[in-house]
């Protein structure tokens, strides 16, 4: 495959269903399914945003313009390796291997982050070997109107394992892509983290291919930023291969967080796991999550269940939850989907406060309950004692501990 600047635009299909909204120059972009989606590398061939088109109507396009023009100077966020400097190799330029072997962007920030970001860090994880502690690369933003573009790969080569944690803090508007490529038999697990400012605006294409029994566990912590929008895309390319993903969002007043998970089972006897949870408390706070589950007509064996669960705990916060399943062959093991939006379980808190416990330290119990099931799938002790502690601090911060 071809990772030039100048690379054609994918393939449509001219029998699918279109959106007219979404006509850009004459392209037309299927609705029906994530995987006829428009790819190119092109910023031109996407067009500006509306708010009309499928993958964008949920999504504050005003907030998010400054990631709709390509980045001047480029230089809004630093990118630091905490710990694991040593599998960090030379930075690759567009259409330097492994950089696009399999990424296409996938919208507008996608292709500007693509061309803008003209150096891609690179982490490699030798052939065979196992890293015992998880690689962190920390990205600090510089201000609230700086812009900045980035491109990371992470490469796992044959049969090795590795965590690799992605942090984001301080503030910016930054489109970034991360590539992942699991060669056979590799085992390698990616955490992102945003814990951004207030004012910061992120929007982060994540695209994973897992080949032969190989696996990837992908992991999205959302905190912090004003509109943050991380959409992963893990395809199963190889026989035996499996694939988790798993989210966390918290979001408060004012706050913007998204992802759009697209779950692609493209080889035989695949396994796939998705799980996103979300909490929301104060006016305005939303999130936004959108699942799609494509298994292919050769992806005979698979194994596949996706859900999305938001706990509501103030009035004027809203979650959006769309969870879709294709498949495209009757030979599966298993396949299904659910979503779940809800407040505060009036029994679970009648049980808990007949026991003595205060209504205040019930709530918390509960919510605590409710999001624990997905920090504790992330595997690293340090983190989810973090993520627990922000947690507390965002409950806290619940006005008059009221519930919606």
């Amino acid at each position: 495959m071809t990772t030039s600047t100048t690379a054609p635009v994918a393939a449509q299909d001219e029998h699918a269903h279109v959106d007219p909204a979404a006509q850009v120059a004459g392209v037309t972009v299927p609705v029906q399914t994530r995987s006829e989606r428009l790819r190119s590398y092109e910023p031109a061939d996407f067009g500006v945003p509306t708010g009309r088109e499928v993958n964008w109507k949920h999504a504050p396009v005003a907030r998010l313009k400054p990631l709709f023009e390509a980045a001047a100077a480029n230089d809004g966020v630093t990118a630091e390796v905490v710990s694991g400097a040593q599998y960090v190799g030379a930075p690759l330029a567009a259409g330097q291997a492994p950089r696009g072997e399999f990424f296409i962007p996938e919208d507008l920030p996608a292709a500007l982050a693509w061309q803008g970001a003209t150096e891609a860090l690179h982490v490699r994880i030798p052939r065979e070997e196992e890293v015992a502690e998880p690689i962190v690369v920390q990205f600090t933003g510089l201000g609230a109107d700086r812009r900045a573009d980035g491109h990371i790969v992470i490469e796992a080569l044959e049969h090795s394992k590795a965590t690799v944690v992605l942090r984001h803090a301080g503030s910016a508007q930054y489109a970034q892509n991360v590539e992942i490529i699991a060669r056979d038999g590799s085992n390698v697990t990616v955490v992102t983290v945003q814990q951004w400012d207030d004012d910061a605006i992120h929007a982060a294409s994540h695209q994973a291919r897992v080949d032969r029994d190989a696996s990837v566990r992908h992991i999205v912590v959302s905190f912090g930023g004003g509109v943050v929008r991380v959409n992963p895309n893990l395809e199963l390319a190889g026989a035996g291969s499996n694939g988790e993903m798993y989210g966390l969002a918290y979001s408060d007043a004012g706050q913007h967080l998204e992802s759009q998970v697209y779950l692609h089972h493209k080889g035989v006897e695949t396994t796939g796991d998705v799980l996103y949870k979300g909490a929301l408390q104060g006016e305005s706070a939303r999130t936004v999550w959108i699942g799609d589950v494509l298994i292919g007509p050769d992806a005979t064996g698979t194994d596949s269940y996706e859900a999305n669960r938001n706990l509501v705990l103030t009035n004027g916060a809203r979650a959006d939850s769309i969870p879709n399943l294709e498949i495209q062959t009757g030979d599966i093991k298993g396949a299904g989907h659910a979503s779940a939006t809800g407040r505060f379980d009036d029994e679970q808190l009648f049980y808990l406060q007949a026991r003595g416990i205060s209504e205040e330290e019930a709530r918390r119990l509960v919510v605590l309950g409710f999001l624990a099931e997905t920090v504790q799938k992330i595997g690293i002790p340090s983190l989810e004692e973090e993520l627990t502690a922000l947690i507390e601090k965002e409950l806290a911060a619940t006005p008059d501990g009221a519930a919606a």
